[in-house]
């Protein structure tokens, strides 16, 4: 077992993300998960991702506020204690159009050839 303070966080840098800190909770270590990460992302009002697709899957867990998701032809809101799925290679958009902070996790597998201990 092992615990990780969350104020031993440390920040990244994600692609093609605007009005957003992300710190990542768990992985890309050697005393963290083989096989996937975790990170937070906060995202002020206006801020989002995208459009654009990878070729990993991902699940978001909102923590809080409201977050406006385009994916596969629809428009939806996912809000506190929701997930969303987004399948690998599938375009996706996410907007934070609210007037509150948006906080999630988020869990996806390694990049192909990223081990623990690497970098992202």
């Amino acid at each position: 077992m092992h615990i990780k303070p969350f104020s031993e966080a440390e920040p990244y840098s994600a692609p093609n993300h605007q009005n957003c800190t992300s710190l990542r909770l768990a992985g890309f270590a050697d005393d963290g998960p083989n096989n996937f990460w975790l990170g937070c992302s906060h995202f002020l009002p206006g801020g989002g991702a995208g459009p654009d697709a990878t070729p990993l899957e991902k699940v978001y867990l909102i923590l809080s506020g409201e977050l406006t998701v385009i994916a596969g032809g629809k428009t939806q809101t996912a809000g506190p204690m929701d997930t969303v799925f987004i399948p690998a290679g599938e375009e996706r958009e996410i907007r934070n159009n609210g007037n509150d902070v948006v906080t999630m996790v988020v869990a996806m597998p390694y990049p192909p050839g990223a081990a623990p201990g690497g970098s992202a």
